[in-house]
């Protein structure tokens, strides 16, 4: 499960980078620029709550081997 949680970690910065890359900075609203906005936006939440997901694993590891 570990290791599948950090490919998915990866794999979300890789998603967001690239939708990142896809933006034009002069015209934020028009065009392609709106979906690589609004897929960076849904990537870094992603990445978040995987990154959430993963602390509260170890946590409860922890919590398990007292």
């Amino acid at each position: 499960m570990k290791v599948f949680i950090y490919i998915l970690i990866a794999l979300t910065s890789l998603l967001a980078i690239f939708n990142a890359t896809q933006l034009d900075f002069d015209n934020l609203t028009e065009g392609n620029s709106v979906v690589a906005l609004i897929c960076t936006l849904a990537a870094l939440c992603a990445l978040c709550i995987l990154l959430i997901f993963n602390t509260a694993k170890s946590i409860e590891q922890k919590t398990r081997q007292r």
